[in-house]
C-alpha cells in the first residue's frame, strides 16, 4: 500500500480542515512546498494535493503553489479540486502532474470523466467524497442522493486509474477511517480504491491493510502534521 501524504491548500496555506468546513481550518505550514519536500524527504513516493478553494470555486485558485511543488519535488503528485473541464485537466498534466482528481464532475458530468480517461489513460482518478454512503459535491457543501458505491461502479469500464474514497464526517476529525465502508466499496469495483478521512494512527494504516480489501493505499494528513503517526514507522508498515 501506498502512503499518500495530504497537502490541502487554502489562500495558499496548507491548511486541515476539520469535517470539511472550511471556516474550520488549521494553518501547518505558510510554505506547502517546503512541506511537500519534507514528505518527500522522509520517504514519501506520492503527494495527494487538494485545492481547497478550487472545489468551492469550481475552478483552480491554489495554482501558484501547486506548481512551485511540482516543480520542487520528484515524486507523482495527484490534484483535486476545481478541476471541471477538458482543458484544466491538460494544463495541470502538461505541468507535470500526473494524476488529476475529478469530484464533482464525476457526478455532474460523468461523460467528461470518460472522456478525460480514454485522452489521458492511467492520469485521471475519480474522488467519492460521502455522508453516511451518500456523495457531497462542490467542496462536500452539496449532498446529492448518489450512493457512493453506485458511482464507482458506474466508472467500472471508463478506464481511471483509480478511485479516492473520503468519508467526510471523519475527515480531519482523527476518529479513525470507516475501514467497513472502504473495504465494502473497494470490493465492489476492479478499479484500485484509496481511503482517506480519519486515517490519525498507525493501527487505523493497520486496519486498512488487513481490511480484506487490495486498497491501493491510504491518505492521511493532520495525523502527520500532529505527529500522531510517525511517518517513517507507517511507510514500514504499508510496505511490509
Amino acid at each position: 500500500m501506498i502512503l499518500y501524504p495530504a497537502i490541502d491548500l487554502k489562500d495558499g496555506n496548507a491548511v486541515r480542515l476539520y469535517k470539511g468546513e472550511m471556516d474550520q481550518a488549521t494553518v501547518f505550514n505558510e510554505n506547502p512546498a517546503a512541506q511537500a519536500l519534507e514528505f518527500v524527504n522522509a520517504g514519501c513516493e506520492w503527494l495527494h494535493l487538494v485545492d481547497l478553494n478550487g472545489a468551492f470555486a469550481g475552478e483552480p485558485v491554489n495554482a501558484a503553489p501547486v506548481e512551485e511543488i511540482l516543480k520542487q519535488c520528484k515524486v507523482p503528485a495527484q490534484l483535486g479540486g476545481g478541476i471541471r473541464d477538458m482543458a484544466t485537466i491538460e494544463r495541470w498534466l502538461d505541468k507535470g502532474l500526473q494524476r488529476v482528481i475529478l469530484g464533482t464532475v464525476a457526478v455532474e458530468n460523468p461523460d467528461l470523466v470518460r472522456e478525460a480517461a480514454k485522452a489521458f489513460p492511467g492520469h485521471v482518478a475519480v474522488g467519492i467524497d460521502a455522508r453516511k454512503g451518500m456523495v457531497a459535491t462542490k467542496g462536500w457543501a452539496e449532498e446529492t442522493n448518489v450512493n457512493a458505491t453506485d458511482l464507482a461502479r458506474s466508472f467500472e469500464d471508463a478506464g481511471v486509474a483509480a478511485i479516492i474514497y473520503t468519508d467526510i464526517n471523519r475527515d480531519g476529525a482523527m476518529q479513525g477511517p470507516n475501514v467497513e465502508e472502504t473495504a465494502a466499496l473497494a470490493n465492489a469495483v476492479s478499479i484500485p480504491v484509496i481511503a482517506s478521512g480519519g486515517v490519525s494512527s498507525i493501527e487505523d494504516l493497520q486496519n486498512l491493510k488487513n481490511c480484506g480489501a487490495p486498497l491501493n493505499g491510504a491518505i492521511s494528513g493532520r495525523a502527520l502534521y500532529d505527529g500522531a503517526i510517525d511517518l517513517g514507522e507507517a511507510l514500514k508498515v504499508l510496505k511490509a
